[in-house]
């Protein structure tokens, strides 16, 4: 039987969707890989939720049946606010004006409608891991266990030996546990400022340290979703 998640460490992401499919896909498969999930239909809706709850991350179309999406963000973007909320625009807006325009409002990232779910979790993980504090906090998945601030590994008490790359891979894929990382991402963290480097590169160091964990008996494993990416998940 699958453990139940404690419902204290889940992130609770809003989404503000007029059009009730999409909603409803949403929401499912958001919750099937962890997520909290609240849902409004209208702008107005969505802004009291805001309101009277507390959220990581908003999901938010921009053609709303009683205002504009913008509309949203601008209150989201209020001075008496205190706190600043990831937000990720779904659009078929496809202009660069209108990115632009969003992307200028507030919002965190942008992505066009029609769009793949997996493009979409990972959009959402990479903007809740860059809003997240304590980046430097030990991360332990199973009897893996990571020091950032060190860049050390050990797998129970055995020192996991990592070249930098692959240190630095081992802590992306750790942080967004079990959530899933695009190989762009990885990429561009990885080898930043090097524009003659391929994903294969990423793919070699994904299968060195697949082999490293598996030596040390780390029970855990790197999935790879074929053609989006990789995520690390206890066994």
């Amino acid at each position: 039987m699958s453990p139940v998640p404690d419902r204290s460490l889940m992130k609770t992401i809003l989404i503000i969707e007029d059009h009730w499919p999409l909603l409803s896909l949403l929401a499912s498969h958001l919750q099937g890989q962890g997520y909290a999930i609240r849902t409004a239909t209208t702008g107005r809706i969505g802004l009291a939720l805001l309101q009277e709850h507390s959220f990581d991350a908003l999901i938010l179309d921009l053609g709303l049946p009683d205002m504009d999406g913008m509309e949203v963000l601008a209150q989201l973007h209020r001075p008496d606010r205190s706190q600043r909320l990831p937000c990720l625009i779904l659009s078929a807006r496809d202009a660069v004006h209108n990115r632009i325009q969003g992307l200028r409002g507030g919002a965190d990232d942008y992505l066009l409608k029609p769009f793949d779910l997996l493009e979409l979790e990972a959009r959402l993980s990479a903007i809740l891991r860059r809003a997240a504090p304590h980046r430097y906090q030990q991360l332990v998945i199973a009897n893996l266990r990571f020091e950032p601030e060190v860049r050390q590994a050990w797998v129970n008490d055995q020192a996991l030996m990592l070249p930098r790359r692959e240190s630095l891979l081992l802590l992306e894929l750790m942080q967004a546990s079990p959530r899933l990382l695009i190989k762009d991402y990885l990429l561009e963290q990885l080898y930043q400022n090097q524009t003659d480097i391929s994903l294969n590169a990423v793919e070699a160091l994904i299968s060195k340290l697949r082999r490293k964990l598996r030596e040390q008996n780390a029970l855990v494993c790197i999935d790879t979703v074929r053609g989006v990416g990789y995520r690390l998940r206890a066994l």
